[in-house]
């Protein structure tokens, strides 16, 4: 028997077989690689827009899970007790799953899986922050009485805080709490009308009725409460300054009084004004029932600590009556001869 691993010597006299030719290596096809190097190239230049890409999708990814994962805890302690939490976060589980299902139709649709992410990842982003601060102020607005800060004092804390300040004797008072606030309720034009009230003192103001015989059985107002304090003032909107009173009055700084200034030459003028002589030419017999306006003495000190400076606000200004204690400063309008 022949071993396998002897060598096999060919018979006497039979032919050589030919050595194998060495392989040979083709020259590269110019055609081909220029070819395969078009279709590589804008995938290789378009490798860091990808990278970016991938990079903003996992930002956002991540920033929403971190956040999420940091106050699921919290959230879910207090969704035992609170009803509101428990269906905020309902809302949110179902938002989730709605995104999900938004990027599997996104991609089956042919849009490119990174754009597809980076989408997902900002709604996802948007979700951990929106409904959140949405959430807390519907249930501001649901709650009837919202609940008490811990941290703010009570009603009976500040009362007592009040009267402690009342009691200290080095304490200096900067005009009334209120004023802070009143100021945020003043038109430009109500600041002058005060102005002119405190600088040149109370201003006069007519009602017109129905005169004559039956005029002194039943009178009828006709123009209520008729004065030239929009031009006087200097005020920019005149045909608004029935409305500017009513505020005045509303606030506490000006009060209506039946009677009438001191000098009837005021009257004079202003009975001479065209609407007020169209409301006398209006009826057959007209009567004129002269008012006045004054500021109360809260509206004076408002206007000393407020609209003049420091040096102004010692001066002395004309004097004004203070409304009647049985009487509120009712407008004229509102009142009958």
């Amino acid at each position: 028997m022949t071993d396998l691993h002897d060598e096999v010597v060919p018979p006497a006299g039979a032919p050589l077989p030919d050595p194998p030719e060495p392989l040979r290596e083709e020259p590269p096809d110019d055609g081909a690689h220029a070819h395969a190097h078009d279709r590589l190239a804008p995938a290789v230049e378009a490798l860091p827009g990808l990278a970016r890409v991938a990079a903003s999708a996992a930002w956002h990814t991540t920033g929403w899970g971190v956040r999420t994962s940091l106050r699921s805890t919290a959230r879910l302690a207090r969704a035992v007790t609170d009803p509101h939490e428990a269906a905020s976060l309902a809302h949110e589980a179902t938002e989730a799953v709605q995104v999900v299902s938004d990027l599997a139709r996104s991609v089956s649709a042919g849009i490119p899986v990174s754009s597809a992410l980076v989408r997902a990842g900002e709604t996802l982003g948007s979700f951990s922050e929106v409904p959140q601060r949405a959430g807390r102020g519907a249930r501001r607005d649901a709650d009837e009485a919202p609940r008490s800060d811990p941290r703010r004092p009570s009603l009976r804390e500040r009362g007592a805080q009040l009267l402690e300040r009342s009691r200290d004797v080095w304490s200096e008072r900067d005009g009334h709490p209120a004023y802070e606030r009143m100021l945020g309720e003043l038109a430009p034009d109500e600041a002058r009308v005060l102005l002119l009230l405190l600088e040149h003192g109370p201003q006069p103001s007519v009602d017109v009725r129905t005169g004559g015989p039956i005029g002194m059985v039943s009178s009828q107002l006709i123009a209520p409460g008729l004065t030239m304090i929009g031009a006087r003032a200097g005020c920019r909107y005149v045909d608004q300054v029935p409305a500017y009173l009513n505020n005045l009055f509303r606030l506490g700084l000006v009060w209506f009084s039946r009677e009438p200034v001191r000098d009837p030459m005021d009257y004079q003028v202003l009975e001479a004004q065209p609407d007020v002589l169209e409301a006398c030419h209006s009826v057959k017999f007209a009567k004129v029932v002269r008012r006045s306006i004054h500021l109360t003495p809260f509206g004076e000190d408002f206007c000393r600590t407020c609209l003049v400076d420091e040096v102004t606000a010692e001066r002395s200004f004309p004097a004004h009556e203070a409304p009647p204690e049985a009487e509120s400063g009712e407008p004229s309008q509102h009142r009958s001869d």
